[in-house]
């Protein structure tokens, strides 16, 4: 082997591999000050997109959280402000429950009623105009569904909330398609007489008919033998406000018979009609039934986030004291057929209503799309019992009169379903839907950060190790380093 001066070949690579070993030492401490395994995109370029990747989702599904949270504290305002129109409309149903107490009643206690209703009508609209959160309108429409009638022919009534079909409701017209039309209960005796002037007496054209008593709904009047159709017929008409039946007479071939009739539709508004002797339908008395309306709904509703159109089930008299032409369906929509429906309606689908969605967008999610929506509705006055009494609403409650009263109860019953299926289903929506989606973002979030840390934050444990190794080798290195540089000078030894 030859011996150089100029060149010294060892210390160069002792030199190298102490460069090396430094750098190593310079890496870990580093890693271990920063608490990071990547530092530079040099220290793992594949791993670095990776973590970069994660920490995006990261980042994303804590701000899903943080929305949620939002949305959770926007439909609890609203729910808090619904709570209070539910008492107002309990307070205005009291109110024309004691209104409804005429016998009792005078004018001066009717006229303090209808005051303080007015009052609440008044407090039920100002929270419809003023509840916000943030600058956002939550009660007035604009957060939810507004349904216009555009057939007023065959629709008295309309209200639509933010789930058709159980869907999120969307803007577009709403057709009715009636699939079975509402009867009422009906009547016809089979006690015979010549004319509205002829005696009870006479029935079935003999003259040994001695009157008695009918009962018809529970009402009961005395006949006597002398007393006319006409004043039977006049008997019946004057209980008619209690009864809820009218009755005529018709005439054929030189007799006739009397006709009761149910003044309302659908199955929840009988005839029950007994008597003591044959003067309307036989001594066995009788009674019926009206049918309620079917109708098929078809609007626009979000069908895998697209506007579609889609049918539901609108079914008549759904509650005890529901007619049979006010339809409701499984999410709590309803409307008040008119009786000319019945016959347009049912050669085919007909337009009823345009329907405006407000529906609220909240991001539950790290990514484009993965979004849910709520509706708030309209609960101002005008919007709630629109669809027990053709034309009225809450908004316009008299109860002044015996009958203003008996209606503004039915109204303040529609209306408490109202706004009670529209807390309902907003409490749905945060159990179901906000407060899940909160856990399962938390723990997305805690796993994704588990994954980023093994690929990014650094293990203390195996640096120490690896830095404690490089400086021992560091260490030796810089010794045999200073030993190469010595090598040169054996040369010395050679010259005499």
């Amino acid at each position: 082997m030859g011996m150089y001066i100029n060149t010294n070949i060892t210390a160069m690579n002792a030199l190298m591999n102490l460069s090396n070993v430094s750098n190593n030492v310079a890496t870990d401490i580093q890693q271990l000050s920063s608490g990071l395994r990547i530092n530079s995109a040099a220290d793992n370029p594949a791993g670095l997109i990776i973590a970069q990747s994660l920490q995006s989702q990261i980042n994303g599904l804590n701000q899903a959280v943080s929305n949620s949270q939002d949305a959770n504290n926007l439909i609890k305002t609203a729910d808090g402000a619904l709570s209070e129109v539910g008492n107002l409309l309990q307070t205005i149903r009291q109110l024309a429950v004691h209104a409804a107490n005429t016998g009792v009643n005078d004018q001066v206690a009717v006229q303090a009623d209808q005051t303080q209703i007015s009052s609440a009508i008044g407090s039920i609209q100002q929270i419809s105009q003023n509840t916000q959160f943030g600058g956002k309108f939550l009660l007035n429409g604009t957060s939810g569904i507004s349904a216009a009638i555009t057939n007023t022919k065959d629709i008295a009534g309309i209200n639509i909330g933010g789930e058709f079909n159980n869907l999120a409701t969307q803007s577009g017209t709403l057709s009715v398609h009636v699939t079975q039309v509402a009867t009422r209960a009906s009547i016809t005796g089979n006690v015979t007489y010549a004319s509205v002037n002829a005696s009870m007496s006479n029935a079935n054209g003999t003259t040994t008919g001695n009157g008695g008593t009918i009962v018809i709904n529970g009402q009961s009047f005395t006949v006597t033998g002398s007393d006319t159709v006409q004043t039977v017929l006049n008997d019946i008409n004057n209980l008619s406000t209690s009864t809820g039946i009218s009755a005529q007479f018709s005439a054929a071939n030189g007799s006739g018979t009397i006709i009761l009739t149910q003044q309302n539709y659908g199955a929840n508004f009988k005839i029950v009609e007994n008597e003591s002797n044959a003067l309307i339908a036989g001594t066995a008395g009788t009674s019926s039934v009206g049918t309620n309306a079917l109708a098929a709904v078809t609007a626009y509703a979000l069908v895998n986030g697209t506007a579609q159109l889609t049918t539901a089930l609108f079914t008549g008299g759904v509650s005890s004291t529901d007619s049979g032409l006010q339809l409701t369906d499984a999410n709590g929509n309803s409307m008040l057929l008119t009786e000319a429906a019945l016959n347009d309606a049912t050669a085919g689908a007909v337009a009823a209503a345009s329907i405006t969605s407000g529906n609220l967008q909240f991001q539950v999610g790290a990514n484009a799309g993965q979004v849910v929506y709520a509706s708030l509705g309209n609960v101002s006055a005008s919007n709630l019992g629109t669809t027990v009494i053709a034309g009225q609403s809450v908004a316009t409650i008299d109860v002044t009169t015996a009958q203003g009263a008996a209606n503004a109860m039915n109204i303040t019953d529609a209306a408490i379903q109202q706004v009670s299926t529209l807390r309902a289903q907003l409490g749905a929506f945060e159990a179901d839907t906000l407060n899940p989606t909160i856990q399962y973002l938390g723990v997305g979030a805690e796993n994704l950060s588990a994954a980023q840390s093994q690929i990014q934050d650094t293990n203390v444990a195996a640096s120490v190790v690896d830095m404690t190794k490089n400086q021992i080798i560091e260490q030796a290195a810089t010794g045999v380093l200073a030993q190469a540089n010595t090598e040169p000078q054996l040369v010395l030894k050679l010259i005499p």
